[in-house]
């Protein structure tokens, strides 16, 4: 996936300065004088995976164009302890207001992409690749999984007009698996993609005769991901899902599963430690 362009990402980090602004703007940064200039580093301060670049550079823009932002890595770049990703120079108040929207960017989206990148490394050589879901935080999902990418992984559905996704409350009100991916089927354009949810082997079962493009698997246990892809024969990309853990996402990759998705990299991911020092 390429950069964002501006005309997505300035709606988000426009909603996330007026937050941090107030009525009122940065009062502390105005006690400084108009003249003072300052330098800074955004530096790791743990190893990581860094995503968010262009959120943090734009946040930096949008307080002030004066601000010149220089990053020193690209969004996927890994990163050492201590090692600095960035740099901003400019009026001392303007930087001072940027910072903290622009570390908070940095912080949980590379916190995604780390998080990302473990999945991810702990699956090489599998074959199995790893998935983002629509577990997304309200506003952010664009980011979000931009740096689901950056860390190595497969963003997944954007939103619900990407893609035909049958889940079990839709199979519950269509009358079965089989109903709900007929009438899928009869509706869905050529080009859309039909994936439907099934709890267990029956249920694999009725969906592959009605012709899936993909069969989530959710929450099957490790032998059942095995069956369930001896019998699907490669008749349907099958992704797994449900419970994912870095103890056991190994294990799932090595049933034969195309597809992992796994919730936490968006909902739950830890932020990596980032600070802006002055130089």
């Amino acid at each position: 996936m390429s950069r964002l362009p501006r005309l997505v990402l300035e709606p988000i980090v426009r909603t996330a300065l007026a937050e941090d602004l107030g009525l009122a703007g940065d009062v502390t940064a105005s006690l400084l004088p108009a003249s003072a200039r300052l330098s800074a580093r955004f530096v790791a301060r743990k190893g990581g995976v860094v995503a968010g670049l262009d959120c943090a550079a734009l946040a930096c823009a949008l307080v002030d164009p004066e601000l010149s932002f220089t990053a020193r890595v690209e969004d996927g770049a890994a990163l050492a302890p201590g090692e600095a990703l960035a740099t901003v120079t400019g009026p001392a108040r303007a930087v001072l207001t940027a910072e903290r929207t622009a570390l908070n960017f940095l912080t949980h989206l590379s916190g995604v992409a780390t998080l990302t990148r473990a999945f991810v490394d702990a699956v090489a050589g599998t074959g199995a690749r790893i998935a983002a879901t629509r577990k997304t935080l309200p506003g952010l999902r664009a980011v979000q999984k931009a740096a689901v990418v950056a860390g190595g992984g497969w963003p997944h559905r954007y939103a619900l007009a990407d893609a035909v996704l049958v889940k079990d409350n839709h199979i519950a009100a269509a009358g079965g698996v089989g109903a709900a991916l007929a009438h899928a089927r009869a509706v869905a354009g050529h080009m859309a993609v039909v994936e439907v949810e099934v709890d267990t082997l029956a249920q694999l079962d009725e969906a592959l005769a009605h012709g899936p493009d993909v069969v989530l698997l959710d929450n099957f246990s490790l032998a059942d991901l095995a069956t369930a892809v001896a019998r699907a024969k490669g008749r349907a990309v099958l992704e797994a899902s449900g419970g994912v853990s870095l103890a056991s996402v190994r294990a799932i990759a090595e049933t034969g599963v195309d597809v992992i998705s796994v919730g936490a990299l968006t909902h739950s991911a830890p932020a990596l430690d980032i600070g802006l020092d002055a130089m």
